[in-house]
């Protein structure tokens, strides 16, 4: 509520509210006033304001006490300042003087996602420490251009800085600029903090992923997904290596990831009777695995009843998990409960970084980081694909089956983290511990795809598949191109030619007696996968298609597969000492020219 206060004085400078005294003792509901700016009256001074007081001795114009009297409004609370000797009119004044800072009344919230501002110097070796003074006297600030959206990473380079926006990437020289003359070329000069702005060409970004961006001597790497592209920055500028056999896949991959928070949800069964504040709560039908450190916990009361209960950690404890939270339940007492929601929030992610082992660049696409389970209480499968790049070989050579929350190298050794763990990939001091990541083998074995294409232009059949490399491969697929659409009464159909699985060396033995492994065989054995002749693997195609119409000899009667290329996968199989070394140094097939 606004308040008029009538002034007789000249001159006033400000108006002031008299504080409620520290030392002095409430009467009535009344508090003794003190100088404004101090919490006391300082010894010499008169008492404020002047001492005047009734005759019992309490101030003639006391301050209401909020406390007890919160919405009352006195007149004498409020006290002026003069500048003038006396308060008469045209006597002498008092200046303002010198003000140490100047305050900005114009209070607006200004946004400059697209702007540096830079404190002052920090000099540890001195203590010279000006990093909390922003002077506005001096040209503080770099701005670029909005147009190419907020600054989402900063890095140094050399002399220079590197800004990485959603939409442009520039390099700004750092302490000099550069200036131009027809006589001497380029010529830099120190000039400014932040100097002149050189943008790299072309119209690329870093999004809104700046986790994507990763290094590696004097090349960065990072994501566009505004464009669909990974990007290289080197000393040749930028390059789209999205583009070396990748394209359409980083196009689609890419497409899938939003800046949109995305509601995670795992429920729970409590075991047992909580009706009181705990730190440790029992439940059935989830894993540890299925719940995010920091997850809050919701529960299926009518009332909210837990609130604030934040998951700090979860131990198996036999069919069951012990989850404990960080205490904070409000109100201390809440109602028998049955069900808990663990409910986190997360952001689609693209986490780069340098594998050093490999020399590879690293990226996760994550359009979904963590999961929940569905209505019917299922696990969905995880939405990632995690890739590298090499530079040796300008391509993609490999996918894996990890979805880290950060990677990087640190000197040798190339780390991932997943919530709290860190883990060290490659580490050999662990017997057979290859192909497992995150303490668990991954649900599918570590496998190669080919595609055979000799020839293209000639419709061929392929009869055999070898292999040269360690024991232990099998052949999960293989199969041809497929042929033009037909139409049968309406239906349209594609046909496609295909062959058995092949099982590995190990996984393919039987005996004359009709046993196969791996129960006991006696002696011969015969092998009904791959073959092992003078340290090769062989084995025949046998077809698996469906017939075609008019087809007279077909599936398991045929041996090979026609078409004019194939595509071949081979993995490992789960039988031959898992988790240890597997080499494979080539595969091949023997092919006919096809007959028509």
């Amino acid at each position: 509520m606004a308040y008029s206060l009538e002034v007789r004085y000249f001159n006033a400078l400000t108006l002031k509210k008299a504080v409620q005294s520290s030392t002095g003792t409430p009467t009535g509901g009344n508090a003794i006033p003190v100088w404004p700016g101090v919490t006391w009256n300082p010894t010499g001074y008169p008492n404020f304001p002047f001492g005047e007081t009734d005759s019992g001795g309490a101030p003639l114009y006391p301050l209401w006490n909020r406390v007890i009297y919160p919405f009352k409004t006195g007149r004498y609370q409020w006290y002026i300042e003069e500048s003038t000797i006396k308060g008469g009119f045209n006597n002498n004044t008092m200046s303002l003087g010198v003000r140490a800072y100047s305050v900005n009344e114009d209070i607006d919230k200004i946004d400059k996602a697209q702007s540096l501002i830079i404190s002052g110097l920090l000099n540890s070796r001195t203590g010279y420490n000006e990093t909390n003074v922003f002077s506005t006297g001096e040209n503080i600030i770099k701005d670029l251009d909005p147009f190419d959206g907020t600054i989402q990473k900063l890095y140094t380079q050399d002399t220079n800085l590197l800004i990485f926006q959603e939409n442009k990437v520039n390099k700004v020289l750092i302490n000099k600029n550069t200036i131009y003359s027809g006589d001497q070329g380029a010529v830099d000069y120190v000039n400014t903090v932040l100097g002149q702005t050189i943008p790299f060409a072309g119209e690329y970004g870093i999004s809104t992923n700046p986790e994507s961006f990763a290094i590696h001597g004097f090349r960065k790497y990072f994501t566009d997904r505004f464009r669909s592209a990974v990007i290289r920055l080197s000393k040749d500028g930028i390059t789209e290596i999205s583009g070396y056999g990748m394209k359409d896949y980083f196009r689609d991959q890419l497409a899938t990831i939003t800046s949109d928070w995305q509601r995670n949800e795992v429920k729970g069964t409590v075991v047992g009777t909580y009706e009181s504040p705990t730190d440790t709560i029992t439940f059935s039908g989830i894993s540890c695995c299925d719940i995010h450190m920091g997850a809050l916990l919701e529960t299926s009361a009518s009332t909210p009843i837990i609130s604030g209960a934040v998951v700090t950690n979860c131990v198996v404890n036999g069919d069951y998990v012990d989850i404990t939270f960080d205490g904070t339940f409000s109100p201390t007492h809440f109602e028998t409960f049955t069900k808990g929601f663990f409910v986190w929030y997360t952001q689609s992610k693209a986490v780069g970084g340098w594998d050093s082992h490999n020399m590879h660049y690293t990226v996760s696409l994550q359009p979904k980081p963590r999961w929940g389970r569905d209505s019917d209480g299922n696990m969905p499968p995880a939405t990632y694909s995690t890739t590298s790049f090499e530079e040796s070989i300008l391509g993609w050579p490999s996918f894996y089956t990890y979805m880290p929350a950060f990677i990087d190298s640190l000197k040798n050794n190339y780390y991932s983290f997943i919530d709290t763990n860190i883990y060290q990939h490659y580490d050999e001091t662990t017997t057979n511990n290859r192909g497992k990541y995150y303490g668990a083998t991954t649900p599918a074995e570590s496998s190669i795809t080919f595609i055979f294409n000799p020839n293209p232009s000639i419709t061929k059949t392929f009869q055999t598949i070898a292999y040269e490399g360690s024991n232990g491969w099998e052949l999960d697929s293989f199969a041809s191109d497929f042929e033009g659409m037909d139409s049968i009464s309406g239906v349209y159909s594609q046909y496609q030619d295909t062959a058995n699985p092949v099982a590995s060396y190990v996984e393919g033995q039987y005996d004359s007696s009709g046993n196969i492994y791996p129960a006991a065989l006696t002696p011969p054995i015969f092998r009904a996968g791959f073959d092992r002749k003078e340290n090769k693997y062989v084995s025949n195609l046998v077809g698996s298609s469906v017939p075609r119409p008019g087809e007279v000899i077909y599936g398991a009667q045929l041996t090979g597969v026609k078409g004019y290329l194939s595509t071949c996968k081979i993995q490992l199989d789960t039988s031959t000492q898992p988790g240890g070394l597997k080499e494979l140094f080539s595969v091949s097939t023997r092919y006919t020219v096809s007959s028509y």
